[in-house]
């Protein structure tokens, strides 16, 4: 990774069209006022820091999961996965992450294997921090099948201030760990529902890098972490 990589962060594709038009209302603010032009300076830089889409240095070994998406770990739970990816009625350990408005908002597959679902369902726009979000939000849910058969299920859901998930992901499509898949414009949450045993390697209010952070190992025997904010 060079030098000038490290500086200069890639903008993912979606966010030029906002970006574009950030700029031409600063043109249009300028020429109204000074101080309201700076104002959309500040607005369009910040649009353009929110859609950046960094690389990530990826772990390979099988059996690794990492976080689809940058935020805080806000609950970890258990909880029935979304009904209309047919998983049944056994709830399974769900990690919730958190996305602010400065996170990366750039979602990355957690392990690899195939794609057996892809389900909208839509929903209200409540708090995304909440926890009947996941019930009762927008949400885009995938169901995964692993290398060793077993499954598991990961969601965008809409935010308060988010109005569009991007997922490019079908049924039948192969992944590999860590792959970009999707976005969710201005604040959201990603969960996550590991396979039955499975225990989650993050504990809540740690922050998670999406494609690099490892949620859990599916070949490890180590119980649920604990921690403490310090």
């Amino acid at each position: 990774m060079s030098a000038l990589s490290t500086v200069i962060v890639p903008i993912n594709r979606a966010g030029w069209p906002f970006i574009l038009a950030f700029a031409v209302v600063t043109l249009i603010l300028f020429w109204l006022s000074t101080f309201l032009g700076w104002i959309g300076v500040i607005l369009t830089a910040w649009c353009a820091y929110f859609f950046r889409d960094p690389d990530r240095v990826v772990p390979t070994r099988p059996g690794l999961m990492v976080s689809p998406a940058d935020g805080l770990v806000q609950m970890i739970t258990k909880a029935v996965p979304p009904p209309e990816l047919g998983m049944g009625p056994e709830p399974l350990t769900r990690i919730s992450i958190f996305l602010n408005v400065f996170n990366v908002h750039i979602n990355r597959t957690p392990i690899e294997g195939t794609v057996t679902r892809a389900e909208y369902h839509p929903g209200k726009f409540l708090n995304a921090a909440l926890d009947k979000a996941s019930d009762l939000n927008e949400r885009m849910s995938i169901r995964l099948a692993m290398p060793d058969g077993r499954e598991i299920a990961f969601v965008q859901i809409a935010g308060l201030v988010a109005r569009r998930i991007i997922c490019t992901l079908k049924p039948g499509q192969s992944v590999s760990t860590g792959e970009r898949y999707g976005l969710i414009r201005f604040g959201s949450r990603t969960d996550i529902y590991l396979p039955d045993g499975v225990q989650p390697l993050v504990v809540v209010g740690q922050k998670a890098l999406g494609g690099e952070t490892i949620l859990a190992d599916l070949a490890s025997t180590e119980p649920q972490r604990q921690g403490v904010v310090r």
